[in-house]
């Protein structure tokens, strides 16, 4: 028998509810049907059959509902407090539709806060973030574990193929010749020393600060007969010596936090040959604005997956290279590879969604389910991009 404090609690949430469901089946005619934990169905719109379901699992959750935002949608899915059932591209978009709806929490007009980036916090926030486990990014990366963006020339290649292009097509812009030291910084599980090693010739160094991507590249060098040519090191690229012909920084760039862009580029700059050629690649921000602009998912990102995590705009990155004495000489727009990558990952996870969540929980299946839907999607609609910028000393 239902309690007193029950009965009141579904009156409340009926007189409440009911008002809200009106207003945005009126204003904004969402393709969503809603369910409650007490059985109850509202459609927050007019249609034949519902795109996307959201059960409501606990009422803590409404709150989160009447005043929306990106933030706190997500993390009342990633908590278990609401279920989303639909196909995730369109999830995602109706989750970003919903986080335009009139009533705004007042975190969304908060501005980013910035972290102080010690050595101690960039180990922490890449342990984190990479060091999941090994097994967990093997069932939804490519074969060599390639944890940036592709490349897609017809846009019909496999992830393997298109990863394996995008690792020639660094290669050959910065024109590795046999016998040049290259520094990757930011290996990962080394499929871009081991490449430059084993078919251009070069001599590499990879740093990481991931334990679990250390010991598997190590193991990986040394399988393909490549320890005479490649040294996989647990190391700050901080604490990285000696001069480079060639240096790549793929993805890694994110963790570096704005206020340290020019340190960051001063030390790179130390490490390259007078005559070296660099290539930064980055996930970049379409907002141009000088404060901190609040991105897609912005909250979401920095509380989640990448703490502290940067995506500024290329002018700033071009900015603080230039005022490290650094220039760029040539600048691809990467975007729709990246796109075409995410769609991918985010295809091959959900295809092995039961033994990812076996193998990290609900919790953390949920959280990259999330994160790699969402910056599909943020690309797609042009909130976000992705550049690789070809660099050399001033």
């Amino acid at each position: 028998m239902e309690s007193k404090e029950g009965k009141l609690l579904n009156r409340l949430v009926n007189l409440g509810i009911g008002t809200w469901v009106d207003g945005i089946r009126l204003s904004h005619n969402l393709p969503i049907q809603l369910s409650l934990w007490n059985g109850q169905v509202f459609d927050l719109g007019i249609f034949e059959n519902p795109v996307v379901r959201i059960h409501v699992r606990d009422p803590s959750a409404l709150p989160l509902l009447f005043t929306p935002s990106l933030d706190s949608l997500t993390e009342a899915y990633i908590t278990e407090r609401i279920d989303l059932d639909g196909k995730l591209d369109e999830v995602v978009d109706t989750v970003y539709r919903m986080s335009t709806l009139p009533a705004k929490s007042s975190a969304r007009s908060k501005p980013a806060s910035q972290t102080k980036h010690s050595r101690q916090w960039d180990k922490t926030s890449i342990r984190y973030h990479h060091d999941v486990s090994n097994d967990f990014y093997r069932l939804w990366l490519d074969e060599r574990m390639v944890f940036s963006c592709g490349y897609f020339e017809s846009g019909d290649e496999t992830l393997d193929d298109a990863q394996l292009r995008k690792i020639d097509y660094v290669l050959r812009e910065l024109n590795v010749q046999p016998g040049q030291r290259l520094l990757d910084i930011g290996c990962g599980w080394g499929a871009l020393v081991m490449r430059a090693a084993a078919n251009y010739g070069a001599r590499c160094v990879g740093v990481t600060l991931s334990e679990n991507q250390y010991q598997l590249a190590t193991e990986r060098v040394r399988a393909a007969g490549l320890s005479d040519r490649v040294e996989i090191r647990l190391e700050d690229y901080r604490d990285v010596r000696g001069t480079f012909e060639r240096i790549t920084s793929v993805g890694m760039f994110e963790h570096i936090g704005r206020d340290n862009f020019p340190s960051y580029f001063s030390k790179i700059r130390s490490l390259l040959a007078d005559d070296g050629t660099l290539i930064e690649h980055r996930v970049t921000n379409a907002d141009s604005s000088k404060g901190n602009a609040q991105k897609p998912a912005g909250e979401f990102i920095g509380r989640f997956m990448f703490p502290a995590g940067d995506d500024s705009h290329l002018s700033r990155v071009t900015g603080a290279l230039q005022e490290s004495g650094l220039e760029a000489i040539d600048v691809q727009n990467l975007e729709r590879h990246y796109a075409a990558t995410l769609r991918r990952w985010a295809e091959r996870y959900e295809q092995h969604a039961e033994r990812i969540r076996r193998t990290v929980g609900e919790t953390k299946y949920r959280t990259w389910q999330v994160y790699l839907a969402g910056c599909a999607h943020a690309l797609s609609i042009g909130s976000a991009s992705a550049h690789q910028i070809v660099c050399r000393k001033a």
